[in-house]
């Protein structure tokens, strides 16, 4: 396989492809930052079947148990589905933001690729 060619297991679309296991970057994009100790993470869906498969799936359960024991505040996440998209708003997420934490990453930039990483389970509109 070429360096350009996708895999299945990277990519979960064509149509066909689409009850199968497969990475939320397949599917969406994503960016994250910080408001001090909060955490906004916004998804969007590249196409309405995306958003529809991410409106199951990509719940706010599934993002606090992603990021558990780093996120110690409540996930909620809002639809915004004129745009297909979803913004997780993640509280006490940043050891206490900015000039405070300690922590490698304290604007929470990085916190959207490694959720992109996740896999979605099969799904069958």
């Amino acid at each position: 396989m070429s360096e350009n060619s996708r895999s299945y297991d990277d990519h979960c679309e064509p149509r066909e492809n689409r009850a199968k296991s497969c990475r939320v970057g397949s599917i969406a994009h994503g960016r994250s930052g910080d408001k001090g100790n909060r955490l906004n993470i916004g998804v969007v869906a590249t196409d309405s079947h995306a958003y529809n498969r991410l409106d199951r799936q990509l719940t706010a359960s599934f993002v606090a148990n992603r990021f558990e024991g780093i996120i110690d505040g409540e996930v909620t996440r809002y639809r915004l589905p004129n745009v297909q998209a979803f913004n997780f708003l993640c509280e006490q997420a940043l050891d206490g933001g900015g000039a405070m934490s300690l922590r490698y990453d304290t604007q929470g930039k990085t916190y959207a690729a490694a959720l992109m990483t996740c896999r979605l389970p099969p799904w069958e509109p």
